[in-house]
């Protein structure tokens, strides 16, 4: 798996970046076949934007953004939306549709 990191009008500090990759490598172990993760860091103004997109094989791409003062808070937010959406798709994955012809209840 590739991680991205793009700091756009943004100093981001080393151990915040490897905080993000840890992070990342974490979600990535729960989804399975993980192309790669592209982190963006968003300094514009007085907020501070952390837009991450995880690329999958098996669930396509998933997307999570934050906005918050400091960089820290807002990685933090968009990595709870991404794991929130990577439960989502482990149990759409997990369920499974009756098919047309299947006898239920």
């Amino acid at each position: 798996m590739e991680i991205i990191l793009h700091a756009h009008n943004a100093d981001v500090p080393a151990s915040l970046r490897e905080q993000a990759e840890a992070a990342i490598r974490r979600i990535a172990i729960r989804l399975h076949r993980v192309a790669n993760a592209i982190i963006r860091f968003i300094g514009d103004g007085p907020t501070r934007r952390v837009e991450i997109v995880l690329q999958s094989t098996r669930t396509g791409s998933l997307f999570a953004q934050a906005d918050a003062r400091e960089f820290a808070p807002a990685l933090a937010t968009a990595v709870q939306r991404l794991e929130s959406q990577v439960a989502r798709a482990r149990t759409q994955r997990t369920r499974r549709s009756p098919r047309p012809g299947d006898r239920t209840g």
